[in-house]
């Protein structure tokens, strides 16, 4: 299929010129070479990228012009010994899913083409990282997509992404910037794996207190939802977020890079298929307001807070909608997979932790309003069953990773148990567990049944009595319904236990069965009341 494309040439700073004999005639100077080339997608992107005279010695400058969003990036390098006659081999490669600008012995920049909007998603290689194996790396050009073409031996190699090289360099990595890039490569490039995410898990593990300006788990969680959810429906991946972040300010050292604003390309064809037609999704997305069309924690946020603070005002009466956010997080709660089999490795509890079914099915309830406002193609049972599955898969990754984190720490045996005291493993678990509501928390994201019970069971063992009553103050330890039947549950063996029930513990925690106010000891065999009010 051939078709109309006018590119405003104006805003690209490009100049068309006349191929004429006379062409060059009174210019002083003789002509250029110009290194120029025009990579597409499947995935309905469109990129010019050519590399420009340097102004200073020892630089090299070269722009991308994502077409597709409107704007270009013109990026700029300070090297080290560098000869000048080297930019001549600066080589632009079409990944698929990045534009890799390849200078032979000095970086490899994988340019992220699909979500360029954030510099986090680029990769910037130096020394040996930015070499690329079995090629005389001097005497190679790109005649195709994601392969080179070896000059000197006259062999057309295949170009992908080495997986394991990938995991390593992740491991290696110090700075933010290039374990976040690492990070959204495998997960939205490579593909989220059950082998994968267990890699990944166990570097989240090792490494979630060392990342300051990202939080992994929440990049993870999101990230593979991405991936997972895309291919269901057209256009989903417009919808949904592939990222935690709304900006990111860390730069790459040594690197410069300046955004211009372009005239979009006009499309002079319609009703077209494959990558036009995903062309045009991409422009028409980018007209709309690219950054609102995408599901956001601030939508969810903001009718959480509405919806807290009529349970605050209203007590107990059930409107018409909360019945049927309630509904919704039932439908979720059935296709919880852990439920599905009778041994599950982490001892989660089916209880009714009454806040959490309300985020549930308050997330399914605004995501299918998300998406059936965008997806007007779409019927809206399907939508329905993309949000119920949407939210359904998100409470399996949590699952996933403390079943990991469950089996890394040993706990495999461990029963939920109130009577004895905590060992290490169980201490380094219970501060994740925090590390994961911190991050479910940041995004308004619920957390799957059982979670809240099973953090406070280890809360009560591994914390000190005035730690564990800040933590309770703090919202950071919540006493669900279930977790207070096991307090309350038989004989309280422990000291700890005993000052527990005697310093109010229990005060003024919300639960679906009112307000408790306190604890108190009766007597001495340690039976205890709970006191509750109820509006």
């Amino acid at each position: 299929l051939e078709v109309l494309l006018d590119i405003p040439l104006a805003d690209t700073g490009l100049k068309l010129v006349s191929l004429e004999c006379g062409c060059y005639q009174g210019q002083e100077t003789e002509p250029q070479l110009l290194n120029l080339q025009v990579f597409t997608s499947e995935k309905g992107w469109m990129c010019i990228c050519h590399s420009i005279a340097p102004i200073n010695p020892g630089e090299v400058t070269y722009s991308v012009f994502f077409l597709h969003k409107g704007y270009s990036k013109t990026y700029t390098v300070a090297l080290e010994r560098m000869d000048p006659l080297q930019v001549k081999d600066l080589l632009f490669l079409n990944l698929d899913y990045y534009v890799a600008v390849f200078l032979p012995g000095h970086f490899l920049h994988l340019v992220n083409a699909q979500f360029p909007d954030l510099m986090s998603g680029d990769f910037f290689l130096t020394g040996e990282d930015a070499k690329i194996n079995g090629l005389h790396e001097s005497t190679i050009v790109s005649p195709l997509k994601s392969a080179v073409l070896d000059l000197s031996t006259g062999s057309l190699f295949t170009l992908e992404i080495n997986k394991q090289a990938l995991l390593q360099f992740l491991w290696k990595s110090k700075l933010d910037g290039e374990r976040l890039a690492t990070l959204h490569c495998l997960l939205l490039h490579v593909g989220s794996t059950a082998e994968l995410e267990t890699e990944i898990i166990k570097w989240i593990s090792e490494n979630v207190s060392t990342c300051f300006t990202f939080d992994p788990i929440q990049e993870f969680i999101i990230a593979s939802l991405y991936w997972r959810m895309c291919p269901e429906v057209s256009n989903l991946d417009k919808l949904l977020p592939y990222t935690s972040l709304v900006d990111w300010k860390e730069l790459i050292p040594e690197v410069t890079c300046t955004t211009h604003f372009m005239s979009l390309p006009v499309l002079k064809v319609q009703n077209c298929k494959g990558f036009w037609e995903k062309l045009i999704s991409s422009l028409e997305c980018v007209k709309f307001a690219e950054s609102h069309l995408r599901f956001n924690s601030k939508m969810l946020g903001r009718e959480w807070e509405k919806l807290r603070l009529h349970k605050r005002t209203e007590g107990k009466r059930i409107t018409t909608y909360m019945t049927t956010v309630l509904e919704y997080a039932e439908k979720v709660f059935s296709n919880f997979s852990p439920w599905s089999t009778e041994e599950r490795l982490v001892p989660l509890f089916q209880d009714e932790d009454y806040e959490q079914q309300l985020l549930t099915g308050l997330m399914v309830a605004q995501l299918k309003d998300h998406l059936t406002r965008h997806l007007q193609c779409v019927g809206k049972r399907r939508i329905e069953e993309i949000a119920v599955d949407y939210v359904s898969k998100l409470l399996d990754l949590t699952y996933r990773i403390m079943e990991n984190i469950w089996k890394k720490y040993n706990l495999d045996s461990w029963v939920f148990s109130l009577g004895r005291r905590s060992t290490s493993n169980e201490i380094l678990v219970f501060h994740f567990m925090c590390r994961m509501l911190h991050a479910a928390s940041g995004m308004c994201l619920p957390l799957p049944p059982g979670f809240r019970t099973l953090q406070t069971g280890l809360g009560v063992r591994c914390l000190p009595l005035c730690t564990l009553l800040l933590y309770i103050d703090q919202g950071v330890l919540h006493l669900t319904e279930m977790c207070v039947l096991k307090l309350l549950k038989g004989k309280v063996h422990l000291e700890s236990n005993k000052r527990l029930c005697s310093h109010d513990v229990l005060r003024g925690q919300d639960t679906s069965y009112g307000s408790i106010l306190f604890l108190t000891v009766q007597s001495s065999n340690s039976a205890c009341r709970i006191l509750t009010s109820r509006s």
